[in-house]
């Protein structure tokens, strides 16, 4: 169930929310006038999501680039990343 609280909440109990995001490594949802305004996270967690949104697009970016003709085999692929970590590359 996800944890709402008001803004004023959050301005008057800061340090609660901060704590209850870092250890709970849940979101809080803030309203403003009783409506959604904002989603309050600790930067672990916002890491982690934008880790996984910057997955998804590289991996939307492989699919497009297959349904447009633009593979190749694995081993290719395989082989030229030995290649560049021998080289020192990455």
């Amino acid at each position: 169930m996800p944890r709402i609280q008001s803004s004023t909440e959050l301005c008057n109990n800061y340090n609660d929310i901060s704590t209850f995001c870092r250890e709970s490594r849940e979101p809080v949802f803030i309203t403003e006038n009783g409506q959604g305004d904002l989603a309050v996270m600790s930067i672990e967690m916002f890491d982690v999501l934008f880790g996984k949104l910057e997955l998804y697009n590289l991996l939307d970016e492989g699919r497009a680039a297959a349904k447009a003709g633009r593979k190749r085999p694995y081993t290719d692929v395989f082989a030229d990343i030995e290649r560049e970590i021998a080289n020192g590359e990455i």
